[in-house]
This record gives structure tokens, sequence and C-alpha cells, in this order.
């Protein structure tokens, strides 16, 4: 077995283990490699994980498991990789800053590391470091050549060859210029937007709640600005998204959505509010926590341009109206292994990292 089957090989266990906590009662399985170990130890995890962090509940943390083991099976990473040679290479040790405004955010560059042949040095957010460590312990049980090959540090990154960075803008430029002699991939603050035509379906506008309110809007993929045509009713939008009613009572969404109210009725803004969702006209794409933005659009090919022209802010485009890089309603937080943030390929990179030349 190669390199790049026995680390696919490992992952797909991975996903199996994961399997287990696809839903907030997690269900011990057993034929899973390595459970007895591991089992009680990821549940105690998820339960600090929790703790830690009021975002993390544990239906965001199960649903992001979820994602994941069923991204992770062999047809999956065949499929992802199969466009790459991987035969020229030379070992290098990565370096990943990862975010933590979801859960296993970073996961997707962590897994992309490994499976070209890196080594990975991981400085994880305080916000999200509970439940990669113990993910990479796992690997490391299930195929042994993983060991050594993975490093978690809380301090200052050294001796590493490349990194990929995610933050905010002002953090970005920091990354930018303390990375400015090695291979990089910098990641900046992106947001997601609807397209809508009025002539959605309710199960498309359903969908599109989904968009808007898994992980409270806190990802980069969550829709948080609709285009409107002219005249456009809100009507069968704020009908479709009333499934969503309970998320009031979760308080650090309802303090987000009291505060961000106050500041905009002090400030005389015209909104649309439905008790949980604010919606705000505005031209900006990054929405507060319980507030969508909205903008008129006159014709779907100005639109186009628009976004186009804006596409460095958009991490995706929820429509079926328009050919252009268009995102499913109801998909945005459900990425396939080659869907790959800011459109740049992580793959591609790493194998190019590899050689001594780069």
């Amino acid at each position: 077995m190669n390199n790049i089957n026995y680390i696919s090989a490992a992952f797909v266990e991975l996903g199996k283990f994961m399997s287990q906590f696809a839903t907030i009662s997690a269900q011990k399985k057993t034929d899973i490699s390595h459970n007895d170990l591991f089992f009680d130890a990821f549940k105690h995890q998820i339960k600090l994980a929790n703790e830690n962090n009021g975002w993390f509940t544990n239906e965001n943390i199960s649903f992001a498991l979820n994602n994941w083991s069923n991204a992770l099976t062999i047809n999956n990473i065949n499929t992802w990789i199969d466009k790459y040679n991987f035969n020229t290479k030379e070992p290098k040790k990565i370096a990943i800053i990862m975010a933590g405004n979801i859960p296993l955010v970073g996961f997707h560059d962590f897994l992309s590391v490994l499976i070209t042949g890196h080594h990975v040095l991981v400085k994880q957010s305080s916000n999200d470091k509970h439940l990669l460590p113990i993910l990479a312990k796992y690997l490391e049980h299930v195929e042994p050549q993983l060991k050594g090959r993975i490093t978690f540090t809380e301090g200052k990154l050294e001796n590493f060859d490349a990194v990929i960075a995610t933050g905010s803008n002002n953090t970005a430029r920091y990354f930018e210029y303390y990375f400015k002699d090695k291979p990089s991939i910098i990641r900046k603050n992106r947001n997601s937007v609807a397209v809508l035509t009025g002539n959605e379906t309710k199960e498309q506008l359903k969908a599109l709640s989904e968009d808007i309110f898994r992980y409270y809007g806190l990802g980069c993929r969550n829709v948080s600005k609709l285009f409107v045509p002219e005249g456009y009713n809100f009507d069968a939008f704020f009908n479709a998204v009333y499934k969503w009613h309970p998320i009031i009572h979760e308080a650090k969404y309802a303090n987000n959505y009291d505060y961000n109210k106050a500041v905009y009725l002090m400030s005389e803004f015209d909104m649309l509010d439905n008790g949980f969702l604010m919606l705000k006209e505005d031209v900006s794409y990054a929405s507060p926590i319980a507030t969508v933005f909205y903008e008129h659009y006159k014709d779907i090919d100005g639109l186009k341009a628009k976004l186009a022209a804006e596409k460095e802010n958009i991490q995706c485009i929820v429509n079926d109206c328009f050919k252009l890089n268009e995102v499913d309603f109801g998909s945005t937080q459900n990425p396939q292994l080659w869907d790959y943030a800011d459109n740049v390929d992580t793959v591609e990179f790493l194998l190019k990292t590899s050689s001594k030349n780069y």
C-alpha cells in the first residue's frame, strides 16, 4: 500500500468513527476500530467543547461530525484526489493557523496536508481546541505511520516550510507580513449570499433557512445577505424560515438579537423583524448575528456583473437562476471534499510546496 492509500484508508476509518456521533445521542457501534479506547473519550471532548464555547451546541457539533463522516468515504476521497499527481513530492512541515467559528472548521486543511504526504503543525483557536487533537490520536492508532507527522502547538510557530492561515481581514494583514517569506494561503473574511427572484418554491426557501441559521450564521458559508428584485415581498421568506423560531430561546443568540435590535432602533434604521430574525437593507456583506442584510437588484445580468466584480468578498452564491459557482438551496454547510475555501485549491498548493524550488 503506497502512502496515499494508507492515509486514505485511515481517514475512512476516522469517518466511520465520527458516524457514531452524527446525532446528539451518540450511538456506539461494534465494528469501529479502537472504539473501547476512544468512544467515551471523544464523547467527553464533545462535552468540553460545548462547555468551552456556547456556540458549539451538541446539535451543531453533531451536524459537523455527520458531514465529515459522510464525506470521508473511499469513493469521495478517490474522486477528490484522482486529478492530482502525488508521485513527485518531498515532505515538508506545513503550519495551519485555524479559525474557531464553527466546529472543526480547519479539518479540511488538516486532511489536505496529511493526504499530500506532508507533516502538519497545528495552531488551534481557543474557541475550538477540544475535538481535533483526539481525532488526530485516533488516526495515529489506526495508522501508526502517521505518528510523528502531527504536532499541535499553543506557542509561536517555528520550523515550518509553508503556512495556511485563516482569520479576519485585520489578522490577515498581520499574517501576510509575518509569513511574507513563506509559501502561504492566507484567508480573510468572506460571506455567502443568496439571489432570490420571487419564484422560489416553499421548499427552496425552507432550505435557505438552513443556510442562514446553521451554526447561528457564524460560518463563512452561511448566507448573510439576500439579493432580491425591486418590489420583493418577504412574506413567503418569513413563513418559510419560521421553523427556526426556537433559536430565540438560546441565550447567546437571543442576547445578540436584543443588542442588534436596540442598535437599529436607536439609530432609526428601517428593518423587517419576525421576532427572531431581522432583515436590514444594507450594501455590506457581513451581517451581525440574528440579522440578514438585503439589497435590491434591477436585472440578473447586472447582478451577475456585480457579484463577479466583488467575488473576493463572497464564499458561496446560493441560487438557481444563473450559473456563477452557485450552490443549491440548503447546501452551503454541506461542502464536498473538492469544494475549496475561497476557491483556492489547497491540494495543488501543497503539492507545489513539495518541490524544492517552490
